[in-house]
């Protein structure tokens, strides 16, 4: 069975996280969809409704394979846990790979994973920073992620 890690903050899952997920879950036959703490970052959702939230946002687009955690740790230490042999990562342009085949390196050298990348696509202008931001200031991002994302961010 090929097992990966898809881990993100996910803060908040946007439709490029989805898209991703959709090219992911035809490859592997169990996706972990890891929803990390990141140290560098300060929360701007709850990982718990969060998480809630992207099992019905599967269910709805028929995704059966992959499965929502929560994880605070170094990611190679998951995949370990999760005899998981592969990380997954999506890019959005060549900063993303850069940054992204560094930690591919590293994550090889430390715990004998892969990481496979996937290509945003249509959704490489997307991030969950800049969807924040314009939802801060009460512009429309219905089209940036799933509607069920929009619906807690309302709240």
């Amino acid at each position: 069975m090929k097992t990966a890690i898809y881990a993100g903050s996910f803060d908040p899952f946007t439709n490029g996280h989805l898209h991703v997920l959709k090219q992911a879950v035809k490859v592997f036959d169990k996706v972990y969809v890891a929803i990390a703490v990141n140290s560098a970052k300060s929360r701007r959702t709850d990982k718990e409704e969060m998480k809630a939230v992207m099992e019905r946002i599967f269910m709805r687009e028929g995704i059966h394979n992959a499965e929502v955690i929560l994880f605070d740790g170094l990611t190679v230490d998951l995949a370990i846990e999760k005899k998981a042999e592969f990380l997954v990562r999506g890019l959005r342009n060549g900063t993303d790979y850069e940054y992204e085949e560094t930690l591919a390196i590293v994550n090889s050298k430390v715990a004998n994973v892969e990481t496979i990348y996937f290509r945003a696509g249509k959704t490489s202008h997307i991030s969950s920073s800049i969807v924040m931001e314009l939802f801060r200031y009460g512009k429309d991002i219905s089209k940036w992620v799933p509607e069920e994302v929009l619906e807690i961010l309302k709240r």
